[in-house]
């Protein structure tokens, strides 16, 4: 490591960083202990914020926020509580391999390429380093734009290797914005509409008949600098956009949703963008512009370059919530 990344990783950076952490109820009821003493206790020793998202859902969202050494410090604290959970396990067990310690990170996926490095040198190098086992998700977590990242291994390589991710997260911020994960209550099934996945939205079966249940709050959306600033229209719009499955074009049936692409009333709206931006807009294979499509349920498509026009033109079609949305994905990028 060069010494600013020596400077960082020893709390020398007072920068303000937020985590986010990934955990299962029972791992938050360990982190939260009896009346809440546990997580006071973290709070009160670390010095950093530790926020616990509320809902009776399977999986929960723990944000720890402070300058990197109050960031250490807590997740030190962590690391350690899980281990001492898992000597627990172990007494009446018959396992004799002791499982590692596990925390799944939730990283912007825009910073995930500066985590993985070149042909997966950085994620290599933090491994060989720290002695930790690190995997950074394939897919995006559902509606959102960010990855979970797996880090396990003893609590101390747990630590090394969060320092050396919160250095990468300093050195290369989220580019654009970042939808945040938000987990489902138990209760929402994954629905494949039109071969998305939908979480927002319950499609229940009655008979022949598809009923449109009430969608599940969706996520706010948050232009990440160094904090994260929750939007309410944008939060609205995206939950309207997520009412209805995705734009089907015209002469093509949606199998499944009878007589509901009828109920959506579709337009188009059209833009254009300077053929030096577009590259931005479809992502390397088109991966940027799937992802707009996918979020924002629109349908988008990009025209040929025309001879001797420095400009693109965009069609944006679905209802006024997706176009709007695609949109604001779009103007993001």
């Amino acid at each position: 490591m060069n010494t600013k990344d020596a400077k960082a990783t020893e709390g020398g950076l007072n920068v303000t960083l937020t985590i986010r952490l990934l955990m299962h109820g029972k791992e938050v009821g360990s982190i939260i202990g009896k009346k809440g003493e546990t997580v006071k206790k973290m709070r009160e020793e670390s010095g950093a914020r530790i926020n616990i998202s509320e809902g009776s859902c399977p999986e929960r969202i723990v944000t720890i926020t402070g300058p990197t050494d109050a960031i250490f410090k807590a997740f030190s604290m962590i690391a350690l509580k899980f281990e001492e959970d898992i000597n627990a396990s172990m007494t009446n067990s018959t396992v004799t391999s002791k499982p590692p310690v596990t925390l799944r990170l939730v990283v912007p996926a825009s910073q995930c390429g500066s985590l993985i490095g070149k042909g997966g040198s950085k994620i290599k190098e933090i491994r060989e380093s720290t002695g930790a086992q690190v995997q950074v998700a394939g897919d995006m977590l559902p509606n959102s734009t960010e990855r979970a990242v797996t880090i396990s291994g003893t609590p101390d390589a747990i630590i090394q290797c969060v320092k050396q991710i919160c250095v990468v997260m300093l050195e290369s911020p989220p580019k654009g914005a970042t939808i945040p994960y938000r987990p489902k209550p138990a209760s929402a099934p994954i629905i494949f509409a039109g071969g998305q996945v939908r979480a927002d939205t319950i499609l229940a079966s009655a008979g022949n008949h598809t009923v449109l249940a009430q969608p599940q709050p969706a996520p706010a959306f948050t232009i990440q600098g160094q904090y994260a600033i929750p939007h309410p229209d944008l939060t609205k719009l995206h939950q309207l956009a997520m009412q209805h499955p995705p734009f089907t074009p015209l002469g093509q049936t949606t199998p499944g949703f009878p007589g509901l692409d009828a109920t959506t009333p579709t337009s188009s709206h059209e833009l254009t963008i300077p053929n030096d931006l577009i590259g931005c807009i479809i992502g390397r294979q088109g991966s940027k512009i799937n992802e707009i499509r996918q979020m924002s349920g629109a349908q988008i498509k990009i025209a040929n370059a025309t001879e001797g026009s420095a400009e693109r033109q965009v069609t944006i079609t679905g209802s006024p919530a997706n176009i709007s949305l695609a949109q604001y994905l779009i103007n993001a990028r």
